[in-house]
């Protein structure tokens, strides 16, 4: 029986990916579950396992190539029969026994990365990884320099002395460039800006951050603070929570917010649903999770889809300022920025306080500049004073 492999559900507004790696051949026996390749797409990398057990029968879209969802992957052929499960068991044993000699630690590497260093022959314990705890990504093992002018790309380009690198880039830092760029073609972006004195939120993490890590079992971040402050905004003028679907406005009576996440691959969006009814402890330990699995490249697609707004914090790089991008379709992010101690003007006098600004790009096409505006102010208030948000002012 011939079992088709096919492109899933690859996230919110992402209608193609390009095959980074196959990880079995035409003629492989397959383990139901098993990878068989992985899919890279603008927001995350997404590895397609094997419905059932059988043979891989033939390939369709080779290393390189672009597909869209849904689109035929591999034939895969089912036999159950006795001498293929016992064939299934052997090669099972045969697989544990290959990765603990592949490599001792503990930490597991992003299965791409095994796969090159193994065709290559290359000892992991040589290679630095970039992921979390030291993980090996698969751009670990690209970016390796070249040891040869024979491995160097023959390219007019190329550099001609060891003073320069060529390296390929990724199809996931094009998909990057391309969706940004067709952002700003697409939408009427403006950027509004304001100030907020992070003094009561400074000072309520001093009080609390002990007992609050001891009931909740995790630390109170800046980050719970701004997610509420924009749920209870965004409820409040609708119109930075919504989206234009041809010629329709939605608008969402929710928030699920995403929070731009750095990583070495690139900057990927997880999302945190329903944010107007989380608890900040609830919050937190999500924030956590997610960037977590960001980093070490295991979100879902399920955690990347349905956000209505998306914060994005520079300020942990050292930034002062900047204009942030929309993250399409959504109409609206909110940057956050380095908390720097400032002389300002307070009751006719000048005194230092923690201060980090804040821009709020927007869809114009949607979100007028007085509702922009009010959003931010809204923000801010809410930040400087937090019992606000306890009464839900």
């Amino acid at each position: 029986m011939a079992i088709e492999i096919r492109v899933p559900t690859l996230g919110e507004s992402v209608t193609e990916a390009t095959v980074a790696t196959w990880f079995k051949k035409p003629g492989d026996l397959i383990q139901s579950d098993e990878m068989l390749c992985e899919l890279e797409t603008d927001k995350v990398t997404v590895e397609v396992p094997s419905p059932t057990s059988g043979k891989l029968q033939e390939i369709i879209v080779k290393e390189g190539q672009t597909v869209s969802v849904d689109a035929l992957l591999a034939i895969l052929s089912k036999e159950d029969t006795a001498q293929e499960k016992d064939i299934f068991k052997e090669i099972e044993n045969t697989q544990v026994q290959e990765n603990n000699d592949f490599k001792e630690k503990d930490t597991e590497d992003a299965p791409s990365a095994k796969k090159i260093m193994l065709e290559k022959n290359l000892d992991p314990k040589s290679i630095t990884g970039s992921g979390r705890d030291g993980r090996i990504m698969k751009e670990d093992v690209q970016n390796i320099p070249h040891k040869s002018n024979q491995e160097k790309p023959s390219s007019v380009n190329a550099p001609i002395n060891d003073d320069e690198e060529r390296i390929k880039m990724s199809q996931l830092r094009k998909t990057i460039s391309n969706r940004l760029k067709e952002a700003q073609n697409t939408a009427a972006i403006l950027t509004t800006y304001n100030e907020v004195d992070m003094s009561e939120i400074k000072k309520i993490r001093t009080d609390y951050k002990e007992l609050f890590m001891q009931k909740h079992g995790v630390n109170l971040g800046f980050m719970s603070f701004f997610i509420k402050a924009c749920s209870h905004a965004l409820l409040e003028i609708p119109e930075v929570n919504a989206q234009i679907d041809g010629e329709d406005i939605v608008f969402k009576k929710y928030v699920n917010m995403g929070v731009a996440v750095g990583t070495p691959n690139g900057l990927v969006v997880p999302v945190i649903k329903n944010t107007n009814i989380l608890t900040f402890a609830e919050i937190e330990k999500q924030v956590v999770e997610l960037g977590e699995k960001g980093r070490d490249g295991k979100l879902s697609v399920q955690e990347m889809q349905g956000g209505t707004f998306t914060i994005s914090n520079g300020g942990i790089y050292g930034s002062l300022m900047s204009s942030p991008i929309l993250n399409p379709p959504q109409s609206g992010i909110l940057g956050m920025h380095k908390i720097q101690e400032r002389p300002v003007a307070i009751n006719n006098e000048i005194v230092i306080r923690p201060m980090m600004y804040l821009a709020l790009s927007y869809d114009h096409r949607i979100v007028d500049g007085k509702g922009a505006v009010t959003f931010l102010v809204r923000v801010k208030e809410a930040l400087e004073d937090p019992r606000r948000l306890l009464m839900d002012l």
